[in-house]
């Protein structure tokens, strides 16, 4: 197994996070491109994960704290350590360790920087970005936000604790309208995916449906609602991950819509 910094020639595999395979990510479209373009000069560290046959098989990507969902000094934030787990594509690289080395890779990267510790979010359930697994690795919970846990380890001993942004504010209804609001970073091509879903959801109801998008990539936005990525249908959150369906957002748009009449 071998560790490297991102490079030019798997740039377009990053931004699909590992799955060209998969024609459903592909409706995700270029935002987390785009959000690849601003923060490459803002500090964004990736880092990839290959095998015995130089095949890219897991990622981890991490930010300085200012540009994250979380308040915090001279630290780094882990917005996902990704290890392909599919039989399609590149195929099932769990089980190899590939994560515990991206992760120790990260690590030490952020000690080379001179940073005070680094940080990971993780989910109570078990599934993607587990709490218990960076527990494992010596992280501790110091925030909670409903099934998301902010984890860190600090490395020197005047660190001092982050802690989430949380939401402060929801969208209000627009009277006579069945009002869509997407808050959309761009870092996530499962959250672009959802929001890319939604806006194209929205169309063909002529007047009736108005849709708003807060491009929280700007960090103010996002600490004034304390919002990040989520989908709201007449100021009701949607559940986005796993993604909603088109087919499934459509039918709440709809139903909604009758109600007008």
């Amino acid at each position: 197994m071998k560790i490297i910094d991102l490079d030019p020639e798997n740039e377009k595999l990053y931004f699909l996070c590992l799955e060209d395979w998969s024609d459903e990510l592909k409706e995700a479209g270029n935002l987390k491109e785009c959000w690849y373009q601003g923060m490459k000069d803002k500090g964004l560290r990736v880092k990839l994960a290959l095998d015995d046959k130089g095949v890219v098989g897991g990622m981890i990507q991490y930010i300085p704290v200012e540009h994250s969902s979380a308040e915090g000094n001279d630290l780094f934030f882990i917005l996902c350590i990704w290890v392909h787990g599919y039989k399609q594509g590149r195929g099932d690289f769990t089980k190899r360790g590939m994560g515990k080395a991206l992760l120790f890779a990260a690590e030490e990267d952020v000690k080379d920087l001179g940073k005070k510790g680094i940080i990971a979010w993780g989910l109570c359930l078990p599934f993607f970005m587990r709490a218990s697994w960076f527990k494992r690795h010596g992280y501790k919970v110091v925030d909670k936000d409903g099934i998301k846990r902010l984890l860190w380890k600090p490395f020197s001993e005047d660190a001092i604790p982050p802690s989430w942004i949380k939401q402060n504010k929801k969208p209000l209804k627009t009277p006579g309208k069945v009002k869509i609001s997407t808050f959309i970073n761009g870092w996530c091509p499962a959250m672009n995916l959802a929001h890319e879903r939604a806006k194209r959801a929205s169309t063909g109801f002529d007047d009736k449906v108005q849709v708003e998008v807060y491009n929280t990539f700007n960090r103010e936005l996002m600490k004034e609602w304390g919002i990040s990525d989520a989908l709201f249908i007449d100021g009701k959150s949607v559940r986005t991950g796993p993604p909603p369906s088109y087919e499934k957002i459509r039918r709440r748009i709809e139903k909604r819509v009758k109600k007008l009449n």
